[in-house]
């Protein structure tokens, strides 16, 4: 008797892909995509969907892989197959190897632990990233970054010059052909120009469990109310200050005996996992905008 094997039980590597899309609800989306990857030889791997009642969005992610002859040879040609769908739905859509890894351009001041934990992870291969250089407007961190082999762009900031400061970091942005900017306790507002050119590119942490303490201090503030727990915020930036849709929170609790600088000291820690858990979804393309809202596929 022979038996077939189960491609998923194949110890061959093949070449995988995953697919994001976004698009007004309705009867027929996943019967179209699964349809398509069916007749095109593409194997799923994993799949994940939301249907946003309230907003009448539904939100796809699917890992696939190549199986048989069938399969188109390159990522162009998966695209091109795939764009009549798209059009179909009026979707918003991407389609990239699973391996691709996005280009990061990371802001910081003067805290290193975000920095430094991301570099971390970065070069322990824990990060699906590249992270292609750190800009700061202060030359503490120099040495640590170019340690880790990422080219410091030192520039300075000047309140009365700021839009030329702003534009020397887009041209490192642009020059670096950078995918998104991570600001790692950068503590400068964006300009709501720079912000709207990096819509839905740009992540920022905050330290606090947003929306409660937005702005400076929000230790100081935190322990002026006596809280029970502090927090993390990991968001998209928008020209509002601290208001952008929020990828990831986390907490810890706290009692009456901490210290201001106790919940520094506790924050930090915080900060630094939400920020990378928030660099790795996006990274995988589980991040979806909704809105003011965003949905995470994780």
């Amino acid at each position: 008797m022979t038996v077939s094997a189960d491609p998923s039980s194949s110890t061959e590597a093949k070449p995988a892909f995953i697919l994001t899309l976004s698009c007004e609800d309705r009867v027929g989306i996943v019967a179209a995509v699964s349809s398509h990857l069916a007749a095109i030889g593409g194997f799923i791997l994993d799949s994940q969907q939301y249907a946003d009642l309230d907003a009448g969005r539904f939100f796809l992610r699917i890992e696939f892989r190549a199986e048989g002859a069938a399969f188109p040879r390159s990522v162009d040609d998966l695209r091109t197959g795939f764009a009549p769908i798209a059009q179909d739905y009026a979707m918003d859509w991407d389609l990239l190897p699973a391996d691709h890894r996005p280009r990061l351009l990371i802001a910081v001041s003067r805290g290193s632990h975000c920095l430094n934990d991301l570099l971390h992870r970065w070069q322990t291969g824990n990060l699906p990233v590249e992270i292609v250089g750190v800009v700061s407007n202060h030359e503490g961190l120099r040495d640590l970054t170019e340690w880790h082999g990422v080219p410091y762009h030192y520039l300075s900031v000047d309140p009365d010059r700021r839009d030329e400061q702003e534009a020397r970091m887009l041209r490192v942005f642009e020059e670096s052909r950078a995918d998104t900017l991570v600001l790692a306790r950068y503590f400068h507002l964006l300009s709501s120009h720079l912000a709207e050119r990096l819509a839905g590119r740009c992540i920022n942490i905050h330290h606090s469990f947003l929306p409660s303490f937005k702005g400076a201090r929000p230790y100081g503030k935190a322990h002026e109310r006596g809280v029970k727990l502090i927090g993390a915020t990991a968001h998209f930036v928008t020209g509002d200050l601290d208001e952008g849709p929020i990828i990831e929170q986390d907490i810890e609790r706290v009692d009456h005996r901490a210290t201001e600088q106790d919940l520094v000291r506790i924050g930090r820690d915080i900060e630094a996992r939400v920020l990378a858990r928030a660099v790795r979804w996006t990274a995988e393309r589980r991040v979806f905008l909704n809105g003011i809202r965003t949905v995470v596929f994780r």
